[in-house]
Formats: C-alpha cells, structure tokens, sequence
C-alpha cells in the first residue's frame, strides 16, 4: 500500500516530530562521541546536555508551528503535549547515558529545562490565540471601503 502522504503532511504529526527530534538528538551525540575518540576537537561531558536541550527548543518552535494548520486543535494539542514529554524524558535518558551526569550534575540546565517547558506552552498558547483571530476575522463581513473622488480646485 503506497502512502500519498507528503513529507510536509507528516510532519505536521506531533508523534513523528517527537521521532525526528530523538534520533537528532541522537546523531548529533553520536557525532560529538565520534569526534571526542577523534581527538579532533574537545568535547565538553555536559554537551549531550546541550544537545538535549537545544533539539527540544527546536521540536517545541516547530511543533507550535505547525499548529497553526492543524484542522483538530484539541487532538494535536494532546498529542503535542505528551509528545513533548516524551522527547524531553528521552532525551534527558540518552544525554545521561552518554554524558554519565544527572540532569542536576550538568548545572544550568535544569533550569533550561524548565524554561524550554514554559517557553513551549507560551508558544502553544501564542498559536492558538494568532489561529482564533486569524478565524475570526475570515468569518467577520469585510466591506470594502468607499472610494471617494477627490476634489480639485
């Protein structure tokens, strides 16, 4: 059975951008154990932190997003909230197991953390405020404005 779903229409599914976030993460911290054994570079122990981190900022921008062209705003919402859990949870899981620290060794990002989550329910929030107004207004009757001639003397 062939799917005629597009890249783009799989996107919009909160689950498989909570996939593409966690094997992101994953590559990403594969890639710096790569070049730490390499001895190219050096690696900070607290990098799959950052890295955990920073995919989850971009998994909560993007999922906002994409919100905005859902047609079940209550549906994707849910699906969005535990797939943001769940990829904070899983990733927290696999900077711990390549990075050997607890979310509370690796310092400030605990805090990070904590401010991406409410960050992401602001950007939720943000979304469906801008979706409400923008359906408002195309339901709203637009009379276009009169012309008037402009008199000359």
């Amino acid at each position: 059975m062939i799917s005629n779903q597009t890249f783009l229409d799989k996107a919009q599914n909160p689950i498989f951008q909570a996939i593409m976030t966690l094997v992101g993460v994953l590559l990403v911290i594969i890639g710096s154990e790569i070049v730490k054994l390499t001895g190219l570079i050096e690696v900070s122990e607290r990098f799959p932190w950052m890295t955990a981190c920073s995919l989850l900022l971009c998994f909560a921008l993007f999922n906002s997003v994409f919100s905005l062209s859902t047609k079940n705003m209550v549906k994707y919402w849910g699906r969005s909230i535990y797939s943001f859990l769940g990829v904070a949870f899983l990733s927290g899981v696999l900077a711990y197991l390549f990075s050997h620290k607890t979310l509370s060794e690796a310092g400030s990002y605990w805090w990070i953390y904590i401010v991406v989550t409410i960050g992401y329910m602001v950007f939720l929030g943000m979304m469906a405020f801008i979706r409400n107004i923008v359906e408002f207004a195309q339901k709203e009757e637009w009379n276009q404005p009169k012309i008037r001639s402009k008199k000359r003397r």
